[in-house]
C-alpha cells in the first residue's frame, strides 16, 4: 500500500509544472547569489587620516591602511574638529588621528595613543571598521604580534556562509512544501479519497515524508557541486556524516511542515504560520549573528530550534571536518525533533471514515 502512496506523492509533484523548476533552480540561485550578498564583511570604508606625526612609521602606516581592501583614503586634514566635520557630511566613515611624536614612542618601546573614530548610525559598519583598522595599526606598530587563523585560513566569509546557506535551503524546500501539501488536498477534495481507505495515519504520514526527504537529498547534493565549481569549496570532513545530519533534519522539517499542514483549513493559512516559523528559527539559529551574543534568555530559546543544531553540523564538518563524537549532542537533538515532530503529525492527522 505504502509503495502506491509514495508514487501517487511523486506524481502529484511532478505533474506541477512548476515545482520541479523551483527544486533545480532554487539552490542554483542560492548559492551563486547568497553567497555575495550574504556577506558581513565590511569594504571600502571612507577614511579620513590626520597625522599628527609626519614620520616615516607613519607614511608607512597610512600606505599599509591604503593597500589594504577595507579602506578609501578620503582626505587627509589637519586637526580633530576637521576630520569630524567629512563624517558629519558623510564624506568619511572613520577618522584616524596619528599623536605627533609617534615614532619616537614607538622606537622606544613606549606607549602611543592613536584615535579612532567611527560613525556608527550603522553600528555593524562602525564596530567592524573600526575593529578592522585598529589590526592593521597594531600589525604595523607592534612586531610583537602574531595572528594565525585556524579552519578558515583566508577569513573567507562566503566559506562561512555557504555551509549555513544549505541549511536555510533545505528548511525552506522541505519545510513549505510539506506544510502546503495535506491543506491542498483538503482543498481539491483528494483527501476524502484517502479517508474512506483502510490506510492507517503512520502509513500516510510516512508516505508524505520520503519524497520530500528525497527532494533533501537530490537538493543537498547539487549545492555540494555548485559549491565546489564556483567557489571551489569542498568539506573538510566526510560527507557520510553530513548526509546523516540532513536525513534526520528533513525528517524534522518535513514532520513541522506536516503538523502544520494537518491543523490548517486553507493553503494561506499554512503558508502564514509556516513563514512565522521559518523566520524565528532564521534568525534564532546562529547563521548571521553568534548565538553566544544573544541574551542568556534568546540562548535557551534557540535550544529549541532544530536549525540551530543542523547549521553547527553544516559548519563543524565542512570547515573543520568534526566526526560523529564531536557531534553527538547535535544528532541527539535532531533525533528528537524528528521523533517528536513526526508523531505530533500522526496524531494531528484526523482521518474520518
Amino acid at each position: 500500500m505504502i509503495k502506491f502512496l509514495i508514487e501517487k506523492e511523486f506524481k502529484q509533484l511532478f505533474r506541477n509544472s512548476f515545482l520541479p523548476r523551483m527544486i533545480l533552480m532554487f539552490p542554483i540561485m542560492m548559492m551563486v547569489l547568497m553567497p555575495w550578498a550574504a556577506n558581513m564583511e565590511i569594504r571600502n570604508l571612507n577614511l579620513c587620516v590626520i597625522d599628527n606625526d609626519h614620520s616615516m612609521l607613519s607614511q608607512r602606516l597610512v600606505n599599509r591602511i591604503e593597500a589594504s581592501t577595507y579602506f578609501k583614503l578620503t582626505s587627509n586634514k589637519g586637526t580633530y574638529a576637521e576630520g569630524m566635520n567629512e563624517i558629519e557630511a558623510g564624506r568619511a566613515d572613520l577618522l584616524l588621528e596619528l599623536p605627533p611624536h609617534l615614532e619616537r614612542h614607538v622606537t622606544r618601546g613606549e606607549p602611543a595613543q592613536v584615535l579612532i573614530a567611527a560613525n556608527s548610525v550603522n553600528g555593524t559598519k562602525g564596530g567592524l571598521g573600526s575593529s578592522y583598522l585598529a589590526s592593521i595599526v597594531r600589525g604595523n606598530t607592534d612586531s610583537m604580534v602574531s595572528v594565525r587563523n585556524l579552519y578558515n585560513l583566508h577569513q573567507d566569509y562566503k566559506l562561512f556562509m555557504v555551509p549555513g546557506l544549505m541549511g536555510i535551503l533545505l528548511t525552506l524546500l522541505c519545510g513549505f512544501l510539506p506544510a502546503l501539501n495535506v491543506v491542498s488536498e483538503k482543498e481539491v477534495g483528494t483527501i476524502d479519497q484517502i479517508n474512506v481507505t483502510p490506510v492507517n495515519k503512520f502509513v500516510f504520514i510516512l508516505a508524505k515524508l520520503i519524497p520530500y526527504w528525497t527532494v533533501g537529498f537530490v537538493v543537498l547534493s547539487i549545492c555540494f557541486v555548485l559549491a565546489w565549481a564556483i567557489y571551489g569549496f569542498v568539506p573538510v570532513g566526510s560527507l557520510l556524516v553530513i548526509y546523516a545530519g540532513a536525513a534526520i533534519y528533513v525528517l524534522a522539517m518535513s514532520g513541522l511542515g506536516l503538523v502544520i499542514s494537518n491543523n490548517s483549513a486553507t493553503m494561506q493559512q499554512a503558508m502564514f504560520v509556516m513563514w512565522f516559523c521559518l523566520v524565528v528559527f532564521i534568525l534564532m539559529s546562529g547563521l548571521f549573528t553568534p548565538i553566544r551574543s544573544m541574551p542568556q534568555w534568546a540562548e535557551y530559546i534557540t535550544m529549541a530550534n532544530p536549525l540551530k543544531y543542523f547549521v553547527e553540523v553544516m559548519r563543524m564538518v565542512f570547515i573543520k571536518g568534526s566526526s560523529w563524537s564531536d557531534l553527538s549532542i547535535q544528532f541527539a537533538s535532531l533525533g528528537i525533533f524528528a521523533l517528536a515532530l513526526n508523531a505530533w503529525a500522526v496524531v494531528s492527522y484526523r482521518k474520518s471514515a
